[in-house]
């Protein structure tokens, strides 16, 4: 940018990384290991062997880290995966937690 004496005047900016947030996915005795796996699918895109993989980390260890995503990403996904327990009648739950 060009100034009034002729000089040019630098500007630099600093971009800042959104802050990161996990997604983690709760154990309960209601929900079937089936749906839980179907929702890690399709809702956070995981193959079928880390779906089951992840499921099975839930149910032994009471939660599990599924994903790690923007807070606006990360609340996208749970909601849709909580919405889709209770439109099955399933107690599931998730939360999010940032990253550290």
């Amino acid at each position: 940018m060009a100034t009034q004496s002729g000089f040019k005047e630098k500007t630099r900016y600093k971009l800042k990384e959104p802050k990161q947030y996990h997604v983690i996915m709760l154990n309960d005795d209601f929900t079937t290991m089936e749906f839980v796996v179907q929702i890690l699918m399709d809702i956070f895109h995981k193959d079928a062997l880390a779906a089951e993989t992840i499921m099975l980390g839930v149910h032994k260890n009471g939660r599990a880290i599924v994903g790690t995503y923007s807070y606006d990403i990360a609340t996208t996904k749970v909601n849709s995966a909580l919405a889709r327990a209770k439109a099955e009648g399933f107690p599931f739950r998730m939360l999010i937690e940032e990253a550290k």
